[in-house]
């Protein structure tokens, strides 16, 4: 069902996405170093009961990727508000993993753009994030720029191996990795970390309390980068309002497929996401 065969022109590029199922609008937002395929076992079971979009950032995936392209953070964000102004979605359910966090809570907070309710996977929220070669490689762009085509694939496979605890089939594995292999990939890959930069989840830091709808925070409790910090900073220092934690185990970082994941959010949001109305309901989507 996963396939990205429509293309929509935005201010960072032109962006693939597709769309299926029937129902409330529900827009999922991949992570990194990801693209929408990470979804492709979640789309049929929410296609069951939600009209689900989904696209590949710019510079990520089947999505444009050129020199001197900005991809930051701040940019994905407004690309996000883009996105649902062209799909003429109005407070669509969204579900967001990693660095799709960070968009869509900076379309949120920062962009006046409104959720009906918004689920939270192992996100990029709060600062510090990054690991120590995330760092470095971002300290030595061109040295790294500059890698022969096969050890420059395995890095790009060693570092999406790094966000599993449990192994991929190949041909997913293959699929994930293959946006980044060719010429334009490889420096969209490293410009990634170039264009980081924690002032951009700071500058909503301070608003997390403000958020406008109901949210849930889903947690790998095995993931090897951020274990469950950053769902108990989110919740109770920032005092989400109505949020639930939801830390479920043997998953790891990535929305990868073959996991219980999947389920897991499809049978919550389902579930919640039925009630007529969430105005006098002090639960979350999960």
């Amino acid at each position: 069902m996963w396939k990205v065969d429509q293309r929509t022109m935005t201010q960072a590029g032109e962006v693939a996405w597709g769309r299926a199922g029937s129902g409330p609008a529900l827009v999922l937002a991949h992570g990194w170093p990801w693209s929408s395929f990470s979804w492709h076992q979640v789309i049929p079971l929410l296609a069951r009961h939600f009209t689900v979009h989904w696209f590949d950032m710019p510079g990520y995936g089947e999505s444009e990727m050129r020199p001197g392209q900005s991809t930051a953070l701040d940019v994905q964000g407004q690309v996000f508000a883009e996105m649902l102004d062209g799909w003429e979605l109005v407070r669509p359910n969204v579900v967001a993993h990693d660095m799709g966090g960070a968009v869509t809570l900076r379309a949120h907070l920062l962009g006046g753009v409104e959720y009906d309710r918004l689920v939270l996977m192992n996100v990029v929220a709060l600062s510090p994030w990054g690991s120590a070669f995330f760092d470095h490689v971002g300290r030595h762009i061109d040295a790294f720029t500059g890698l022969p085509p096969h050890i420059h694939e395995a890095v790009v496979g060693a570092y999406i191996q790094g966000a599993l605890v449990n192994e991929l089939a190949d041909d997913d594995f293959d699929r994930l990795r293959a946006p980044w292999l060719s010429e334009a990939g490889r420096a969209s890959f490293y410009a990634q970390f170039a264009q980081a930069d924690e002032r951009l989840t700071g500058d909503f830091e301070d608003r997390l309390a403000d958020i406008r709808c109901p949210v849930a925070i889903l947690w790998g409790e095995d993931d090897p980068g951020f274990r469950s910090r950053g769902a108990d900073c989110c919740t109770r220092r920032y005092h989400i309002r109505a949020s639930r934690r939801w830390p479920v185990s043997a998953i790891c970082h990535s929305s990868k497929p073959r996991n219980p994941l999947p389920r897991v959010c499809s049978t919550r949001f389902r579930k919640q996401a039925s009630r007529e109305s969430h105005a006098a309901d002090p639960l979350p989507l999960l």
